[in-house]
């Protein structure tokens, strides 16, 4: 079976739009992990759009399982990162004008930067994972910096126009887990996902997570948290 971690940014999002304090992204995290959820993801961006310093913190303290935090590799966040402790980061390139992450963070032409990010965090107990294209280029990076963990950025599957280009890039999803595989990097895979794309997900050899946001909390909205994440692991075992 695939796990699942369950972003849960846009509660943070709906209590944001009026300033008051619920829903709660922490207790949408607990009921996720009752549910079943194999982690927690939260995405503190350097605009605070959804996602808050606070939130963090008090998601450290709450969460059993496993926090991921999702961010850009900039010195505040690294720094609050670095404060924080989570079980793991996720390096993700982030632009201030995007509604959401539109790619994969380009490491082979910065390789000497993310290296040295990559024993930052790793010297303090923390696994480092880079949300990456399934590119040879990239993939071998990841390895050569010693990443614990890539995820896979599935948003060009997910967002195919049509059948054919939806294969090709699955292919090309398919092929980069072999390579990341047999380099000894765990392989995770996330951004578009939902309940309708994700079985072909599975074949994407050496797969251990997927992480799942958008797709979830909006069906969270109409059978509530613990049913949204169950459905989803029933297509992912």
């Amino acid at each position: 079976m695939i796990d699942l971690a369950v972003n849960i940014d846009h509660i943070a999002t709906v209590r944001n739009a009026r300033g008051f304090v619920e829903p709660d992204p922490i207790q949408a995290a607990l009921i996720a992990e009752k549910a079943g959820a194999s982690g927690i993801v939260c995405h503190l961006r350097e605009d605070r759009r959804h996602i808050q310093d606070k939130d963090v913190f008090a998601l450290k303290d709450a969460v059993n399982t496993k926090l991921d935090l999702e961010m850009a590799a900039s010195e505040e966040i690294i720094d609050i990162a670095l404060k924080v402790k989570p079980y793991l980061v996720t390096i993700v390139p982030e632009k201030r004008e995007e509604l959401t992450t539109e790619g994969g963070l380009d490491i082979y032409h910065h390789k000497n930067r993310f290296k040295d990010l990559t024993k930052r965090f790793q010297d303090k107990g923390i696994k480092v994972s880079y949300f990456i294209e399934a590119s040879e280029d990239q993939i071998y990076t990841a390895a050569e910096i010693q990443a614990d963990i890539i995820e896979l950025h599935t948003g060009h599957y997910a967002e195919s126009p049509n059948a054919i280009i939806r294969q090709h890039s699955l292919d090309m999803l398919i092929t980069g887990g072999k390579i990341a595989h047999s380099l000894g990097l765990e392989v995770t895979a996330g951004h578009g996902l939902n309940y309708y794309n994700i079985i072909p997900i599975k074949e994407i050899p050496g797969l251990i997570e997927v992480s799942i946001g958008h797709a979830l909390i909006s069906k969270a909205l109409f059978v509530g948290m613990e049913s949204a994440v169950k459905d989803m692991l029933k297509l992912l075992s």
